[in-house]
Order: structure tokens, then C-alpha cells, then sequence
């Protein structure tokens, strides 16, 4: 009878310290305040749905993104909006920075395993947007993807010229460039942004690619037609794509797609 008691005893006393370290954590919860953290953007929601508490047709948020990033959910136009939370508090926090440098971390190492040529011919195919330039700023306003697509609003943000660098890609670009291999920028912006695209990337701290290869006006395919097309065309004019990295899963598929590929994690929104 005493060993009961004394257990029960030891389980409230452990149950008090947890529940009194849990609301030390939420009170002390803080959004991120530096690019070294993520980018900053208006506090979001609470500490809740860090935890993918929030639901989607019955479905936790966190295996929802897991679906989207295994590319076996597909087609859908927004985040589901009780998954916002889940999915601004991954974007702003250092989760989203952990995946993409598992990612990156795996594309160094894959470069330090290539043998190069060094006759010039060898190139890396890197998309933009949240690739090397994030639009979370422009995200974190408008329900991080649980809203509908803007296009006016968004290429007004666009316009600004003023897009983060994703930290883990500019590392990646920076080891190419110092091995030789040219980067290739392949984006489903248009040619009309090419000037502003220009300045956003050299405001960021990159220079230096082969070539910037933007949407043609009235171009009415896929976005792996396209990107799949751009990829054919550096290849018969002999070049070797080592490499190609994106968020979007139409950024990596359709042949030529690299002899290998990278895919960043993306939650956000999905282009087919």
C-alpha cells in the first residue's frame, strides 16, 4: 500500500513538472528574429499546431506536407486552411532549414564524388523561386499558401526585387562555381521579369551563372514540358547537367532531368 502511494506521489510530482516546463516553453516561444534563423515575418499562430495538431479531412498536418513532399499528393490548388498554422510555424521555424540542409548536404557530397572534365560543358540546373530566392516574405502574408494564388499581388512582390536567398542553395551554388561547374538558371518566371530577377539575385550575393532561362510569352505547356524542354535543349547544344535542384517536383521530372536530382521541401504550393 505504501509502494502505491509513493508511486502515485512520484507520478504527480513528475506530471507538475512537466505541465510547468510545457507552459514555461509556450510562454517563452518566440518567432524568429534573423535570416540565420529564417526569414522574419508577423507572428503567426500559437504553439499548438507546431505539433501538426491541426486536421485536414481527418489527416494530421504534418503527414499532409509528408504526402506533398513524397509527390503522392497532388494537384492541389491551396494549403488546407487548418494547416496553415502547421505549415508557417515549419516555414519560420528551424525546421524547414534542417530539411534543406539535409538536402544540401547530400548534393555537396555528391559533388565531391564527381569526377570532372573541366572542358567548361558541365552545368547544375537551379530553379528560383524557393530555391535560391524564398517569397516567404510574401507567403507569410497571405496565409502561407492557404489562401488562393495571387498572380497580380505576387508579381507586384516580384517587381520589389527584394526576395531572401535560400542560405543552403547559395552555399551549394558557391561550391559549383569553386569546382567549375556553371550554373544554369531555369525559372517558370517570365521574360519580362528578367531585369528585376537580375538585380534580386545580385542584391543576394550571386553572380556569376552561365545563362538565365525564363518563360517565353504565350507559352502554354506543362511546367515539366517546359523545364524538361530548356533541359533538352542545354543538352544538345553539349552540355552535361550533373545536376539539378528544385522545389517542385516539375522542376526535377521529364527527361533530360540531371544525372541527379534534388528536391527542397515545399509545403506552400504546387505547380504540376
Amino acid at each position: 500500500m505504501a509502494m502505491a502511494r509513493t508511486t502515485t506521489l512520484l507520478l504527480l510530482v513528475a506530471t507538475a513538472l512537466l505541465v510547468a516546463s510545457c507552459g514555461a516553453w509556450e510562454a517563452n516561444i518566440r518567432m524568429p528574429t534573423s535570416m540565420d534563423e529564417a526569414v522574419v515575418a508577423p507572428l503567426i499562430h500559437a504553439l499548438r499546431p507546431l505539433l501538426g495538431s491541426g486536421k485536414h479531412a481527418g489527416v494530421a498536418c504534418d503527414s499532409w506536407v509528408l504526402g506533398v513532399e513524397a509527390h503522392n499528393v497532388r494537384d492541389w490548388k491551396t494549403v488546407p486552411a487548418s494547416c496553415e498554422g502547421y505549415v508557417g510555424h515549419y516555414m519560420l521555424g528551424s525546421h524547414f532549414r534542417r530539411d534543406s540542409k539535409v538536402v544540401v548536404d547530400q548534393a555537396l557530397a555528391y559533388v565531391d564524388s564527381l569526377k570532372l572534365t573541366g572542358n567548361g560543358k558541365e552545368v547544375w540546373v537551379f530553379d528560383i523561386d524557393e530555391t535560391t530566392l524564398s517569397n516567404l516574405p510574401y507567403y507569410a502574408k497571405h496565409g502561407f499558401g492557404a489562401t488562393p494564388f495571387n498572380a497580380t499581388s505576387f508579381n507586384a512582390y516580384v517587381r520589389e526585387g527584394s526576395a531572401p536567398a535560400l542560405p543552403e542553395t547559395k552555399r551549394l551554388y558557391n561550391k559549383l562555381r569553386s569546382v567549375g561547374i556553371k550554373p544554369v538558371f531555369l525559372t517558370g518566371r517570365t521574360e519580362d521579369q528578367r531585369a528585376i530577377t537580375v538585380t534580386n539575385l545580385r542584391r543576394q550575393g550571386i553572380s556569376g551563372w552561365m545563362n538565365l532561362l525564363l518563360k517565353q510569352p504565350g507559352f502554354k505547356g506543362s511546367a515539366v514540358t517546359y523545364k524538361s524542354g530548356e533541359r533538352q535543349k542545354l543538352q544538345d547544344a553539349g552540355y552535361v547537367i550533373v545536376g539539378n535542384i528544385g522545389d517542385q517536383w516539375s522542376d526535377i521530372l521529364g527527361a533530360p532531368e540531371g544525372a541527379r536530382t534534388f528536391k527542397l521541401p515545399d509545403p506552400m504550393y504546387y505547380i504540376g
